[in-house]
């Protein structure tokens, strides 16, 4: 490890980034370097502007993943080497404000169905019926899961926040299989990591978690491209649909702004279905066919 990768790695952990970040922006200034074959503090702004044309022409990668490289290299310039920094300078892509892509509840249960294996089957009811990102379902934990209060405790979720989810009857039965399926029974993770889920000290990798939504998906038949966040969407979707207030589904998603949570009353068919269009209120006739 070079001494400017360690200097790089103490501040990502003294400022308390997950482990999931640290690797992220590690990998990003890494990739900018082996670029210009040369090391990260021998290279300025002009250099960055250029990486990030060739980003985009030559790596094709999309604005928001380009956008997470730029915040790799300004964190290295301004945390690491005490650097200027300006957006004017280096200005973040604009990124398409795209609505994200639902389920029908009919697709749910068919996507369900289709699980490959019980834990895969699990792993989707999950999913869906808490809303939990895929690093905070493979975090859970054993003493996660309150029979007692009906409820799952989410430690340490996005932004190192904790919140508690609803914990559904019929997943509380689904989870009860599983348990009794297991040979080893973990003590810390609820979902243990290993070929064969048998390391019961490390937690399953989220590379699963992907692996169960897209076996399902092609098994159900969906065209509709599924990841593990679209259960995530679908989950806060359906719960406007059948009336939840949109606080509520902010509190049990973890978002930290509103803002954030409104963008599923675009989604929300009840609330589609309940505007009317002003072409309703013209007192035009009707089409009138010879």
């Amino acid at each position: 490890m070079t001494r400017l990768r360690q200097m790089m790695l103490d501040e990502l952990e003294r400022r308390n980034y997950s482990q999931a970040t640290r690797k992220t922006y590690l990998f990003g200034v890494e990739h900018f370097a082996r670029h210009f074959h040369r090391s990260p503090d021998r290279l300025g702004l002009d250099h960055i502007r250029d990486y990030q044309t060739h980003l985009f022409r030559v790596c094709k990668l999309k604005a928001n993943s380009v956008a997470v490289r730029l915040a790799a290299l300004r964190f290295l310039f301004v945390a690491v080497l005490k650097r200027r920094w300006t957006v004017v300078e280096t200005p973040y892509p604009k990124r398409p404000c795209s609505l994200p892509t639902v389920l029908t509840q009919d697709e749910v249960a068919r996507l369900i169905d289709a699980a490959l294996t019980p834990l895969h089957r699990v792993i989707l009811m999950l999913l869906y019926a808490t809303g939990l990102r895929r690093a905070e379902l493979t975090r859970l934990k054993v003493t996660d899961i309150d029979s007692e209060r009906m409820v799952i405790h989410v430690l340490g979720g996005k932004g190192r926040k904790d919140r508690d989810v609803m914990l559904s009857p019929k997943l509380l039965d689904e989870l009860r299989q599983y348990w009794r399926g297991l040979t080893h029974k973990p003590r810390t993770w609820l979902f243990p990591g290993g070929r064969w889920h048998g390391r019961t000290e490390q937690p399953m990798s989220d590379k699963v978690v992907w692996y169960a939504c897209h076996e399902a998906t092609k098994r159900a038949g969906i065209d509709k491209h599924v990841h593990p966040h679209t259960l995530r969407h679908s989950f806060a979707t359906h719960l406007l649909e059948a009336g939840v207030d949109l606080r509520t589904i902010q509190l049990l998603l973890g978002h930290s702004d509103l803002k954030a949570t409104t963008v599923y009353l675009h989604l929300s068919h009840r609330h589609l279905q309940a505007t009317a269009s002003p072409l309703d209120a013209l007192p035009i006739a009707g089409n009138q066919t010879a």
